[in-house]
């Protein structure tokens, strides 16, 4: 019986990443519910999610408490057959990674022309409660936004207003914020409020990191192509949260964005049907 710890060790490059030494046994987990468990819709035995996650060096006791975690936050429902377990998305589990798929694989594509319009958001929060600030800033940056001053967020795409004034609604901060969409005034420069609101380079550094990781990856065989496939998406998963996804206008010359975004379709693409396959006979044999 096949399992997804027989395979060949994983391309160099994939190896000396440094974020696989940090990345923990769940976000792990959730890239594989993602990718191979949510477009099937069935239940998955324990096992070979602890296989899985060994082939991508997560121990066994981690997987575990893995999954623990992820059921215990409601997003998997456990049931026993004899003295097997297997596990399921939950309704709550579904949504998640469902809006996390459509994130992530729609990142890539081309973005709109740009009408030069400006989404500027005002929110004051004291600096005493530092626990929704953190709050706020997190679901901003998700959002696209960017900050060049306290108190002070914009993105250069107004459409995103609605999702902004839910975000400021759902932290009860709508009495102390206020929104303005219109285009840059004659006072400064564009660029130079973009250097102030985003670190490009940063994000440009980890765009060129991820083409260092897998622009000559060459997984052989059914059990390594599907952990490239689950170390390309869990990779490409950072990317909504560090790219703004800025105008071509506001952005560097040769973009390494592009680039990579045209890799990851790529491989997603190419990959894609043998690790379906392969993760299909574990799940069917486990």
């Amino acid at each position: 019986m096949p399992t997804a710890a027989d395979t060949v060790p994983a391309h160099p490059a994939l190896s000396r990443r440094r974020e696989l030494g940090a990345t923990s046994a769940r976000s792990l987990l959730l890239t594989v519910l993602g990718e191979f468990v949510l477009p099937r819709g069935d239940a998955v035995w324990t096992q070979v999610l602890i296989d899985v996650l060994g082939a991508l060096g997560v121990e066994s006791k981690s997987a575990r408490q893995a999954l623990a975690r992820t059921a215990a936050e409601g997003l998997l429902a456990s049931d026993r057959a004899g003295r097997r377990v297997r596990w399921s998305l939950t309704e709550n589990g579904r949504t998640l990674l469902s809006d996390g798929a459509e994130r992530i694989y729609g990142f890539g594509t081309a973005a709109r022309p740009w009408d030069g319009r400006w989404l500027v958001l005002l929110v004051s929060v004291p600096e005493a409660r530092r626990q929704l600030r953190h709050r706020l800033r997190t679901r901003l940056a998700w959002a696209g936004l960017g900050s060049p001053a306290p108190g002070v967020w914009l993105s250069p795409d107004p459409s995103k207003q609605g999702e902004v004034a839910d975000v400021i609604a759902d932290l009860e901060l709508t009495a102390v914020a206020s929104s303005f969409v219109g285009p840059f005034g004659e006072i400064g420069a564009q660029r130079q409020l973009v250097e102030q609101a985003w670190n490009l380079s940063e994000v440009e550094a980890a765009y060129e990191e991820f083409l260092d990781t897998f622009a000559e990856a060459a997984p052989s065989g059914p059990a390594e192509v599907l952990t490239h496939q689950i170390h390309l998406v869990h990779a490409w998963r950072r990317f909504p949260f560090l790219d703004p996804k800025l105008p071509g206008e506001l952005l560097p010359a040769e973009w390494a964005g592009a680039r990579a975004a045209a890799l990851f379709d790529t491989l997603h693409a190419r990959w894609g049907q043998d690790a379906q396959r392969h993760w299909q006979r574990l799940a069917s044999n486990g």
